[in-house]
């Protein structure tokens, strides 16, 4: 077992779920991982092995068919996922998102309908918040709700849908400002609506295209695709939680809990960086003897290590806030950003130990290279943590009198 990022505390059902995950990982994703990245290839066989080890249904209730477990717990897993691919971690991180909106915000009979299909995979989901034209902006959302009848109808453009085309249930954010008196702060018109779509690209319904894959540098495997509605009509039973005006908090809620997740990704693409960077320096010579011995090269080895326990550390902790009830935006601030910063940083140094071979697609860390700067921005870009943990300092630091 490896010396770095281990987590003090665990119980044996953790243990064994996590060495089961690891043991996934080693055996069934690395290996093919690179592979089926530059083929821009959907992972259908390793997403089904996941479905079978249950991890689609983690911190899904007991009582839903779920395992019940832990924030921390799928931080865990999601750490040692994104140290195989990170992609396979973003299949299951947004299908998550939208089961914890449900757990936390639905009514009891949105949660009887979907989590118990979740929990087994057999129900995909997916989110969207983002807008072609508003990046981090969430207030400035255009997409509207109308309600005619029992029915509402959803007009507008999402972007950046993770899991657009594979999923079959997304939580969409829509303005909606029936019930809303004029001047009501934008964040307080806005719902969460429940799609159910069919997978794939095109007309997926009556009102919803899935246009198709959008092409990006890394990130590769899953789909990540824009969201058409053009009279899209939704019963009034799948606003989530029942009523309009909450989805803003309903899906800060659950974003709080996803910079978790991506703080968690970067702890593990930074620990496969290592690995490779620190295996790497050992068997390669240069002037008669393996570059690690060189003075050098122990440095960045020593800087790549204490990175990666540092965001494990941070992360963890922002996980067990979370668990223990307690409010964690600024520590799931802090640890997206830290993890996200240090996993660039990690990669980076581990790129330069392999030299020019870094380069070559031979070599997994060129994967990693360009899957890295997607944590940067995901969940929102390092410039928004800063705000929020500077805003959330200022609140608890406040001068007195």
């Amino acid at each position: 077992m490896a010396r770095l990022a281990q987590t003090a505390g665990l119980t044996d059902v953790q243990q064994e779920i996590l060495k089961t995950v690891r043991e996934f990982v080693d055996k069934e994703i690395i290996p093919v991982a690179t592979e089926l990245e530059h083929r821009d290839e959907y992972p259908q066989q390793i997403v089904d092995g996941l479905k079978e080890l249950g991890l689609f249904g983690l911190m899904i209730p007991e009582e839903y068919g779920g395992l019940g477990e832990s924030l921390l717990t799928y931080a865990l897993c999601v750490e040692e996922i994104a140290r195989g691919w990170m992609s396979v971690s973003g299949i299951i991180n947004t299908h998550f998102i939208v089961a914890y909106m449900l757990k936390q915000h639905g009514t009891q009979e949105q949660k009887d309908h979907f989590l118990p299909r979740m929990a087994l995979g057999e129900v995909r989901g997916a989110f969207s918040m983002s807008e072609p034209a508003l990046g981090s902006d969430v207030s400035a959302i255009s997409s509207k709700a109308v309600q005619d009848g029992d029915e509402y109808v959803l007009n507008g453009q999402k972007m950046w849908l993770t899991n657009g085309g594979t999923s079959t249930l997304v939580a969409v954010l829509c303005r909606s400002d029936e019930g809303h008196p004029e001047g009501t702060a934008p964040h307080k018109s806005m719902t969460t609506f429940l799609v159910e779509k069919e997978p794939g690209f095109g007309e997926v319904r009556p009102g919803l295209t899935i246009p198709g894959k959008i092409d990006k540098m890394g990130y590769k495997g899953v789909d990540t695709t824009e969201l058409i509605m053009d009279g899209l009509r939704i019963p009034a039973n799948r606003v989530l939680g029942g009523v309009t005006g909450r989805g803003f908090y309903q899906m800060m809620d659950g974003v709080e809990v996803g910079r978790v997740n991506v703080a968690a990704r970067g702890c593990g693409v930074a620990q496969r960086a290592f690995e490779l960077g620190v295996s790497y320096a050992q068997q390669r010579h240069t002037f008669g003897k393996p570059i690690a011995q060189h003075q050098a090269i122990q440095f960045k080895l020593a800087e790549m290590a204490t990175k990666v326990e540092a965001a494990h550390a941070m992360m963890v902790n922002a996980a067990r806030k979370k668990d223990s009830g307690e409010r964690n935006d600024l520590e799931a601030g802090m640890a997206k950003y830290l993890a996200s910063e240090y996993c660039k940083e990690v990669v980076e140094d581990a790129f330069r130990i392999h030299g020019g071979y870094g380069f070559s697609k031979e070599y997994e860390i060129e994967r990693l290279y360009r899957e890295a700067p997607m944590l940067l921005i995901g969940e929102g870009t390092a410039e928004i943590q800063k705000m929020i943990i500077g805003r959330r300092l200022l609140e608890e630091y406040r001068l007195q009198g």
